[in-house]
């Protein structure tokens, strides 16, 4: 175990990790988009040789599968069990001959060499130390591949995470302290000259970052949105933090910061930006 990704690696095989296994397919509702966004701009090909950083629940890895085809690889790899029992349950028993999991830290693991596409949704931004994971990572493309990624943008403009936290930490009268921006965690790369810097020392050139925003819609009430709010996301962590007791009162501050939010019918869509990253390995 890498000791910059241990803390990272124990979460994501801890409480968290089995909460977005529980929760696949609310989450996959909301970076579904993204992900579409950034395996747009990666125009995975047949017979291509991919791999899918932070895999997760593998719903990616399976479109890239689909995509590349029989003569084409994908391999899925990510640091939570959990998160990949679900997605070697979403492959079946049967499989498909052109798509593995493993379970290892993409950082520092022994990859397959000559990869066309090296993809992620979301799973590049908890690395210890990116420019080495990157360039570790880059060593495993041929000449010419492609590295495709999305990763948030910044907290401001990523209301659908930072409205319910707000109201949150509003009823629990919590006044955060300032954080680390480039810690490992969800907004890591949202500076898109340290992004670029980041992949440029890592030696990848080309490199192009595109801002795509889409709404995330979190429920089909206020109340209903509120509850899914505080399942995923980083208020999800700061119920953890409080405790669960106080659980009804951060559902009720959440729901009457969303309800002039809502639509004629009722449903709360907020906004979620990210950036679509590619660079390619010279």
């Amino acid at each position: 175990m890498s000791t910059d990704n241990a803390e990272q690696i124990t979460e994501w095989n801890g409480a968290l990790g089995q909460r977005w296994a529980e929760l696949q397919r609310e989450i996959d509702a909301i970076v579904v988009p993204f992900g579409a966004a950034a395996l747009q701009t990666a125009a995975p090909q047949p017979g291509e040789r991919v791999i899918d950083v932070g895999c997760g629940c593998g719903d990616t890895a399976i479109e890239l599968a689909r995509r590349v085809g029989a003569t084409g690889t994908v391999l899925g790899i990510d640091v939570s069990r959990p998160m990949l029992d679900v997605a070697r349950a979403r492959v079946g028993p049967s499989g498909l001959a052109n798509l593995a999991f493993r379970e290892a830290d993409a950082s520092e693991a022994d990859l397959p060499t000559g990869t066309d596409l090296l993809y992620s949704r979301f799973g590049v931004m908890f690395f210890g130390q990116p420019v080495p994971a990157f360039r570790h990572l880059r060593q495993s493309m041929r000449s010419g591949g492609r590295c495709v990624f999305a990763c948030w943008r910044t907290p401001r403009d990523n209301s659908w995470a930072m409205t319910p936290l707000a109201a949150a930490r509003h009823a629990m009268g919590i006044t955060p302290a300032p954080a680390d921006p480039y810690a490992p965690g969800p907004f890591a790369f949202a500076d898109d000259e340290r992004l670029r810097a980041i992949l440029s020392s890592a030696g990848f050139e080309k490199i192009d970052v595109q801002r795509f925003d889409a709404a995330v819609l979190l429920g089909a009430t206020p109340r209903s949105a509120a509850e899914n709010a505080v399942r995923i996301g980083p208020t999800s962590r700061l119920v953890r933090e409080v405790g669960i007791e106080n659980l009804p009162a951060i559902v009720a501050a959440i729901e009457s910061a969303l309800q002039p939010l809502a639509a004629p019918q009722g449903q709360v869509s907020l906004n979620g930006s990210a950036w679509v990253v590619a660079a390619s390995n010279p």
